[in-house]
This record gives structure tokens, sequence and C-alpha cells, in this order.
């Protein structure tokens, strides 16, 4: 259920135009068998695209063996994850039921939600940069621009988050209930973003022109989705008020 928000939610806490209540939250001791396996092929993904350059390869020419051989590492790794509860969505019970509580947020989810950031930044930014990059040169570099900053970018998010500075990587989960909100939105944009251009990409010819049009599409979806998300009007972007048992998806 949500709620219109009050004014005086909005000069504290942003411009959502929803909130959720934490009381009117669905309380669950457990988590069943479905929900844990529809989270599971979050996890692949997110495992499965961290080698940056290997993805592009993907997108750009399709599988091959060393992408089979690192997708069956990550199916057995996440599956022994999962099976002893270690993935975030994939535990036996919800580990966050209460929003305002002050709870060591476990290494778990720290680690996969920094990798999970270090992708929706590094895709974004180097597909932006690779963009603009054939907008002013008039030709295509984007593999070479992966092979040489993929690792900077990932690697100060892994930073970031072994410091505990990003949204659901700190080192408690008080701000849960609208830090979440912040990692959602984020997913929300480049996952729509990435494949519109990759399709762009894949039609359009490789021109200054048609360059132009991929990055501004890109960056439009990027702020209508944001935006969206800013207000709230996205699944799991709206902000939580603290409060009764809740549970954290």
């Amino acid at each position: 259920m949500s709620s219109i928000l009050p004014p005086s939610y909005e000069q504290r806490h942003g411009h959502a135009e929803r909130i959720e209540l934490a009381s009117d939250r669905t309380f669950r001791a457990q988590n069943k068998i479905t929900y844990r396996l529809a989270h599971w092929p979050i996890w692949i993904w997110v495992f499965f695209i961290a080698p940056g350059p290997v993805t592009f390869d993907l997108f750009a020419h399709g599988p091959d063996r060393t992408m089979l051989l690192w997708l069956a590492a990550v199916l057995a790794g996440t599956g022994i994850a999962g099976f002893f509860g270690r993935l975030p969505g994939v535990e036996p019970a919800p580990y966050i039921l209460r929003f305002s509580e002050d709870r060591p947020n476990p290494l778990y989810r720290r680690i996969c939600y920094t990798l999970a950031w270090s992708e929706v930044v590094s895709y974004a930014v180097l597909n932006s940069a690779g963009l603009i990059d054939a907008i002013v040169h008039g030709t295509w570099r984007m593999r070479a621009i992966y092979d040489t900053w993929y690792l900077p970018i990932a690697a100060t998010c892994w930073a970031l988050g072994a410091l505990g500075w990003l949204p659901r990587v700190r080192r408690s989960t008080k701000g849960e209930g609208t830090e979440r909100r912040y990692f959602y939105g984020s997913v929300w944009a480049v996952c729509i973003a990435q494949p519109v251009l990759w399709f762009l990409w894949k039609i359009l010819p490789q021109t200054r022109t048609s360059d132009l049009v991929k990055l501004i599409v890109f960056w439009g979806i990027l702020a209508y989705v944001g935006n969206l998300a800013r207000r709230g009007l996205l699944p799991r972007t709206r902000p939580i008020l603290p409060g009764e048992m809740a549970v954290s998806d």
C-alpha cells in the first residue's frame, strides 16, 4: 500500500510523490521458495557481467566458450551462496524487519550491492564516454575504452563500497527505507537505457549523426526513468517510513 507524501516529509526527505508505510507492508517470517528462486537470476546476471570487456564482447559478437565457462562458474557460485542464504533476497527469511533499526549490514549484502553499483555506474559512464568519443573523433573505439577504463571505474566503486559510502552498502541497515530507492532507481534507469542503446547500435549506422541520436536517447531515458524513480513512481522507489515490523525487498 502507498500513501501520498505529506508536505512536511517532502521538505525533510526529498520530492517523492508517494511513500510506503512500514506498518502497511506485509510481514513475513520466511521467504517462499518461489521468492528466493526469483531473486537468484538477478545475482547470476550481476556476477556474470562483472568482467566488463568480456560483457562488451557478448553484446557485440555473441557468446563464446570463455563466456559459457564463466557463466557455469557463476551459476555454481551463486547457487551455493543462495542455498546457504548468502544472497540478498535469497535468504530463508528477511534480514531487515525494521527500517529504523540500527543493525549490522551482513558482508554478503555489502559485496553484492557493491558489485551491482559498480556495474550500474561503469556501464552508464563508459557507454556515454564511448558515444561522445565517437561523435568527436568520428571513429568507434568503445572496446578500447572498456579495456582501459572499466577496471579503474569499477575498482573505485569497490573501494567506496568497502568504505561503506554507497547506498545499501553501509555498515548499518538503518537507512534502508530511503537507500533502497536510490539503488532501484539507478538500476531501473540503466537497465532500460542499456538495451535501447544496444538496439540502436545494431540498427543505426556508425556516423556522427547516428551516434548523437544514440547519446541523446540514452541520456534521455536515464533522465526520464531517474525522475520517475525520484518521484517514487516505479516499483521499490518509494520512501518507506520506519515504524512497525516490515520486510525489505
